[in-house]
């Protein structure tokens, strides 16, 4: 009884000093997720996760190509990396974080399949909670009805933005885009560090930069790691009303003596090979987070919209042509024709002037040794808002 009262009275003094709010209980621990395997068994693929607690989920089916993802409360992934070795009808697996507390798993299929059930086990004979699904070959007909009823049901896409419109005096409004994040990690060094991780190191510091000018408002699409699908990062801009939107990548290719950084703006005929592969490869950034590709709409629809980006992309046009001497001076190489044209999908805001950045290769030893060093990424961010305030020295938006 004594024990009951001191408990009782601990609460309540928590509850006095703001520690607890009544009806409250302290937060859970994260979900740790410590071990993936893959498993045959009869005519099924079994995926199965180890994990510390039972979790909740959501399971659905997308197309073109054939994917499942499976959406979780935000996880510690103690899992390892992933695997490429396909097993059954799995092809590959991926996870990370997809949005504010929500992680994802997306597993690669080889076809049309159909889940024949999840299933959460508590722990027994040592082992801790596991939750699986077992996936089945279908046709195709039964795997494109699945899908319409995920889809009836889905709630429309709610794009949220990093921070809002700005409502004081007239300033010039930035949005600093830092490339792949979450599930999606970009390209990856000759060491193992992932792109989105450069990216966002280099965006904060081009933010820094920028905001110690009264005239900006600087936004980012995204402050950590977290993804953000394309429309997602156009609308940021759109939604602020932007006068430019600068998109920060690094490169990889599988030739190493291959360096140098690069500035594309939009054009649907690529300047070369080289840029329509590139932008072929970073415009599958939805595809491998896992998203319905059949929902995205073309921003670019109509003949006025598209009077007003051939005004768009002269502006854009004359930054990337201010930024690449700029980047130049940081100690970068500049490839040659370092101003390049493509298909971007990030670029394709109507009203917004848009450049994508690639800092350089992360498959070359000395391109990634700059881009992985705080110098390095000061002097690229220096290069990058030292363009930005000559451009609106010299045009306004």
């Amino acid at each position: 009884m004594v024990r009951r009262f001191f408990r009782a009275s601990l609460m309540l003094l928590l509850m006095c000093w703001g520690v607890l709010q009544p009806g409250t209980a302290p937060a859970a621990p994260p979900l740790e997720v410590s071990a993936v395997r893959l498993g045959l068994h009869e005519d099924k693929t079994r995926f199965v996760m180890e994990m510390s607690a039972a979790p909740a989920y959501d399971i659905f089916l997308l197309a073109d190509p054939y994917r499942i993802v499976i959406d979780l409360p935000q996880v510690n992934w103690n899992a390892g990396e992933g695997t490429a070795e396909r097993k059954g009808v799995i092809e590959n697996y991926r996870w990370g974080l997809f949005k504010k507390d929500t992680s994802r798993v997306v597993l690669d299929v080889a076809g049309p399949v159909k889940i024949l059930q999840a299933v959460t086990l508590p722990p027994a004979s040592g082992k801790p909670w596991r939750f699986f699904i077992d996936i089945q070959k279908t046709d195709e007909a039964a795997f494109r009805a699945a899908l319409a009823e995920h889809r009836q049901n889905q709630e429309p896409e709610q794009v949220a933005l990093v921070a809002p419109p700005p409502t004081e005096a007239r300033k010039y409004t930035i949005v600093v885009d830092a490339g792949h994040g979450g599930i999606d990690p970009g390209a990856i060094g000759k060491s193992g560090v992932y792109e989105k991780k450069i990216t966002l190191a280099v965006s904060r510091k081009i933010r820094d930069l920028l905001k110690k000018n009264p005239k900006y408002t600087v936004l980012m699409t995204r402050d950590d790691d977290i993804f953000l699908s394309l429309r997602e990062r156009v609308a940021v801009g759109r939604h602020a009303g932007a006068d430019l939107f600068v998109s920060i990548h690094a490169d990889s290719i599988s030739r190493p003596d291959f360096r140098g950084a690069a500035v594309y703006t939009l054009s649907e005929n690529a300047s070369d090979d080289e840029a329509a592969e590139l932008a072929k490869e970073e415009n599958k950034s939805d595809l491998i987070a896992g998203v319905d590709l059949s929902a995205q709409d073309d921003t670019v629809q109509g003949i006025l919209i598209d009077l007003a980006q051939r005004e768009t992309k002269n502006f854009s046009v004359k930054f990337a042509e201010m930024l690449t001497p700029e980047i130049a001076r940081s100690g970068m190489k500049v490839r040659g024709r370092s101003h390049r044209f493509a298909g971007f999908r990030v670029l394709k805001a109507p009203d917004v002037p848009s450049v994508l950045v690639e800092l350089g290769y992360l498959s070359n030893r000395e391109d990634e040794r700059i881009l992985k060093s705080g110098a390095g990424q000061q002097n690229l961010a220096e290069a990058i808002a030292a363009a930005v305030d000559k451009y609106f020295e010299t045009v306004d938006p």
